[in-house]
């Protein structure tokens, strides 16, 4: 079983950063593609950024250029840096994994983050 957790959501102004994190936690997992998803009030949840277990990276048109995903797979931690936010980007974020070998979805349990104008 796998966990992930999330964290550095938050209330920030237009224009300000964020950068949130989620570690993995369990026992013999390994990981392949991560990514982070949001869902803003009345919208279905869409894919933010991905990133595969070699370092390929896909991200939400309106995001390019904003925001940048990593990950440490030493950590089993993926980061999600956010800069010159937007309103729009008002959301609960959450973290999905894919395990390499078992193929299970999983999820974190989101953090809110808020960009006020």
């Amino acid at each position: 079983q796998v966990q992930l957790v999330e964290s550095g959501g938050g209330l920030v102004q237009a224009e300000e950063s964020l950068t949130l994190s989620c570690a993995a936690s369990g026992s013999g997992f390994s990981l392949g593609a991560m990514g982070w998803y949001r869902q803003a009030p009345g919208k279905q949840r869409e894919l933010v950024a991905a990133i595969t277990s070699g370092g390929n990276t896909d991200y939400k048109d309106s995001v390019k250029g904003r925001f940048t995903i990593s990950r440490d797979n030493v950590k089993n931690t993926v980061y999600l840096q956010m800069n010159s936010l937007k309103p729009e980007d008002t959301a609960v974020y959450y973290c999905n994994a894919k395990g390499s070998t078992s193929g299970y979805i999983y999820w974190g349990q989101g953090t809110q983050v808020t960009v006020s104008s």
